[in-house]
């Protein structure tokens, strides 16, 4: 009663412990309890308390419990504990301040990504491969604007193929997302960072922003993007297979193309019409509430050169230009030999090129389109190509192994032994020279390439003869 007329309800509370949060331990104890738990790999908490009990007896301190220590490590702030045990990328990934970036209007930032899909299907020879698939995704609208179903790994020409539906009209009723974005978001692979890749946003003034190396934070919104395909479109699929799944290759049907048609159909007729949960409104219809015109190449032909060929610069020659082990011709070029030109190419069909030539204040002029006399009548690439060039030079190799083996055992076979005096071989085996003028002796050589004098005799000195003889040595 005299507590709760001094101080009313709180003081009824009961009073906490003064000693409260301090320990009895030193404090050089309880950071090195706190420094083992830091350390990586982190150790478990019964060996920090025998480190901690070893310590405390040597140095004549209060033993701590095992409770103590256990409760000591617990109070310990989890970022640093992540910092210090998981490393700085884990603690970014978690602890770190990240400022949302939105766009303010339609095309104003595009993002780009690449991921293996969950599923599997069956390639051109009929064995099961898992597909890529390459996606571009306006910032601000969350409409897909473009995407690339490939089975080989992501490269600066799937990305440009991804990127050319992205920016062009679509012949699909309902899909209206089109136009050349003002900023690309990328990251730093290297089909985002290849010269090709980098010459197309110069081309189209499209300026390339790249995420900080280690830290995707600035994907989160088409990495989202990708998981929706992942999660709606592909489980009802043949050949779908999670991530932690049995193998499930053999449940492969759909080929590429199939797949490509179902992605194709999934985005224009379930993705950009259902609200996003953010934004509370359909991709397509956020993209088109902007009422904006936007800003498109001047012809497909043009946009099909700047993303689906790539440039080099080439000299022309009296018999062409050449280019790989090719020639490329065209009756054009006799009036520009020695002329520096640009030349460009797709790298799946190189039967031709197309020639540009310099002009004085650093432009483009079409010249022709070249022709590569052997490839005229079918198309190869580049692809094709390599493999070839590395499939002769590793047939060449073998031969090359196979013949110095051969070589080697016939050698070590007739190799004859070291005689152990000159006798037991006989002077037939050895090469004989002639000696000096006004010596009578006969000089033979030895394995050192060295002079052995022989006994002198008329009967056995050889004939001097104008030409040089070969030397033999005794292992021969």
């Amino acid at each position: 009663m005299s507590a709760w007329r001094t101080g009313g309800l709180d003081g009824l509370a009961k009073a906490g412990r003064r000693d409260k949060g301090l320990r009895r331990f030193p404090e050089e104890l309880v950071a090195f309890v706190e420094g083992l738990a830091l350390r990586k790999p982190q150790p478990s908490a019964a060996k920090i308390h025998r480190q901690a009990e070893s310590l405390a007896r040597a140095r004549d301190w209060p033993v701590p419990a095992y409770r103590t220590v256990a409760a000591i490590v617990a109070d310990l702030d989890p970022a640093l504990v992540m910092l210090g045990v998981e490393g700085a990328k884990k603690y970014r990934e978690a602890y770190d301040l990240v400022f949302r970036r939105e766009a303010a209007k339609p095309n104003e930032i595009w993002q780009a990504d690449h991921t293996e899909l969950d599923i599997w299907v069956i390639d051109d020879k009929g064995r099961p491969a898992r597909p890529w698939l390459t996606v571009i995704e306006d910032d601000h609208s969350r409409a897909a604007a473009g995407y690339a179903v490939n089975l080989e790994a992501p490269s600066a020409l799937t990305t440009a193929l991804a990127f050319r539906q992205a920016i062009w009209r679509k012949s699909e009723p309902g899909w209206h997302v089109c136009g050349i974005p003002t900023v690309f978001h990328l990251d730093h692979g290297s089909d985002f960072t290849s010269a090709h890749l980098e010459q197309v946003m110069a081309d189209l003034k499209v300026r390339p922003v790249f995420t900080l190396t280690g830290q995707p934070h600035g994907h989160g919104k088409v990495e989202r993007f990708i998981g929706t395909v992942n999660l709606m479109c592909l489980p009802h699929l043949p050949g779908y297979a999670p991530r932690g799944t049995t193998d499930r290759k053999g449940q492969a049907k759909l080929t590429l193309a199939e797949l490509d048609a179902e992605i194709g159909r999934f985005l224009r007729e379930v993705y950009n019409l259902r609200p996003h949960s953010e934004t509370k409104m359909a991709p397509q219809a956020r993209w088109e509430a902007g009422a904006f015109i936007p800003r498109m190449p001047d012809s497909l032909e043009q946009l099909d050169l700047l993303l689906r060929t790539v440039a080099k610069p080439r000299k022309i020659h009296p018999d062409g230009i050449h280019f790989l082990p090719l020639r490329y011709l065209d009756p054009v070029l006799a009036f520009y030999v020695t002329e520096q030109a640009t030349i460009r190419y797709d790298p799946r069909d190189i039967s031709e090129i197309r020639v540009y030539l310099r002009a004085p204040d650093g432009g483009e002029e079409f010249l022709c389109r070249a022709i590569c006399p052997e490839l005229s009548d079918q198309t190869v690439s580049l692809k094709e190509i390599t493999a070839a060039r590395n499939a002769r030079r590793k047939d060449l190799c073998g031969q090359l192994g196979s013949r110095s083996a051969v070589v080697d055992r016939l050698l070590a076979a007739h190799a004859e032994p070291l005689p152990a005096s000159l006798a037991e071989v006989g002077l037939a085996n050895w090469e004989t020279t002639a000696a000096p003028p006004g010596d009578g002796d006969l000089t033979t050589t030895d394995s050192s390439g060295n002079g052995i004098p022989t006994h002198s005799g008329a009967d056995t000195t050889p004939p001097r003869t104008d030409a040089p003889r070969l030397k033999r040595y005794w292992n021969e």
